[in-house]
């Protein structure tokens, strides 16, 4: 018997002490080594954004893999990486907001995702995911 499953989870998490270390030279490794963790599992991520301080995940995963080891994969691997490619420490925050999705809301979601930083500029947050990060 095959398993078909259709999991969605929009997670977000914040840097230490919510510190601006999100820096352009940053993003890209972080955002490949989330990408990464996610096929190592096979996840899918659908959408990575966010901004200087914090990073929102909408990602499809497999019913074999826990929300709490995803997250923690993909926290865990990308300040990893950040340290080696950039010699200075990073560090994520201990916690993280983890929000389940339904099929009909991922492009929502996915456009919320993606546009992290107009909804920070123009004010247009959805407050619940935004307060997530400060747990």
């Amino acid at each position: 018997m095959s398993t078909y499953s259709q999991l969605y989870v929009h997670a977000v998490w914040s840097t230490w002490e919510r510190v601006p270390l999100i820096v352009p030279e940053r993003e890209a490794v972080i955002y490949r080594a989330i990408h990464q963790q996610c096929s190592a599992v096979g996840a899918e991520p659908i959408a990575i954004g966010g901004v200087e301080d914090h990073v929102h995940v909408l990602v499809r995963f497999p019913p074999t893999v826990a929300v709490s080891q995803l997250i923690g994969r993909m926290k865990g691997a990308s300040s990893r990486m950040v340290e080696q490619v950039s010699r200075h420490p990073f560090r994520w925050q201990a916690g993280y907001g983890a929000f389940t999705v339904g099929t009909r809301h991922v492009p929502a979601v996915r456009a919320y995702v993606l546009n992290q930083a107009e909804h920070h500029r123009t004010g247009t947050l959805v407050k619940t995911l935004e307060a997530a990060p400060r747990l």
